[in-house]
């Protein structure tokens, strides 16, 4: 669905290899299957969440996790990144699938900024659109061969853990001066 977005149910299910009928059984229409994935998408990275512990591991463990996590599903992303549509967010029985999800990762990175780990200065609900959208981003950009697989979550971890500056702190090669 994301190589070849406008593919048939018929073509859609040569390519996972199953008949039509199979297919048809599973889901009478293409916004069916996009409902009944996004809701699996939803189940599979609350689960990511749940394994990761984020609520009692230590948080570089927990972040470090949690990007694995969502890697070891890049396909999921994937589909994600390419069927997720603003009007998406209207639509109740998507959006109680992924219930809970924010608030999650929003009070982990609270969390993690309470333990002294993670920088108060950026609100715990932009750590976690940040994080969507480093993971989100390495996925596509890997998918589409900018970026290569290997070192994908140490990328994602460095990102999140100390931006883009040389040196955070500001010694040579650090923040411009002035």
């Amino acid at each position: 669905m994301v190589d070849q977005p406008r593919a048939t149910l018929q073509e859609l299910a040569k390519a996972v290899g199953v008949s039509k009928a199979t297919l048809y059984r599973f889901c009478k229409t293409r916004d069916q299957l996009v409902l009944r994935l996004m809701t699996h998408c939803a189940q599979v990275m609350k689960q990511a969440l749940a394994d990761s512990h984020l609520d009692s591991a230590p948080p570089r463990a927990a972040l470090r996790s949690l990007i694995e996590q969502h890697l070891a599903h890049k396909e999921l992303t994937a589909f994600l990144i390419y069927n997720w549509k603003p009007d998406t967010e209207l639509e109740p029985d998507i959006m109680n699938s992924w219930s809970g999800y924010q608030e999650t990762l929003d009070g982990f990175f609270l969390r993690g900024q309470r333990e002294g780990v993670f920088r108060v200065d950026i609100t715990a609900a932009a750590l976690s659109e940040l994080l969507i959208a480093v993971i989100t981003s390495m996925v596509d950009a890997e998918r589409r061969g900018r970026i290569a697989r290997m070192g994908i979550a140490q990328v994602a971890e460095q990102m999140m853990l100390h931006g883009i500056a040389a040196d955070p702190g500001g010694g040579p090669g650090g923040r411009a001066a002035g």
